[in-house]
């Protein structure tokens, strides 16, 4: 029989606990990314993380839903100014030399 020939067990399909897929979220919502969570728990793809937090999100009501819209605003404006201050570091270099 060759290699080709052998075939793997089917897999079944793994459950998760509720409590794993808030924990699960919790990450992502902390700062590490989706596909480093995936990796760390061992998830199949990075689209199941993101279908539970919209399934947890949906869950909790307007009041979460409002606070992660409110995450994004804040996470645009935190990479604008950064961008400010990389800009007035370098003037500020330009500015100080002395030739």
């Amino acid at each position: 029989m060759s290699a080709k020939a052998k075939k793997s067990p089917p897999q079944s399909r793994r459950r998760f606990t509720d409590e794993f897929k808030r924990e699960a979220v919790q990450m992502m919502l902390d700062g590490h990314s989706a596909a480093s969570v995936v990796e760390r728990l061992g998830l199949s793809s990075v689209n199941l993380l993101y279908r539970w937090k919209r399934e947890l999100l949906q869950g909790s009501g307007p009041v979460a839903a409002s606070l992660e819209s409110r995450v994004k605003e804040l996470e645009l404006e935190l990479k604008r100014v950064e961008r400010e201050r990389d800009v007035l570091k370098k003037a500020l270099a330009i500015f100080s030399r002395s030739d």
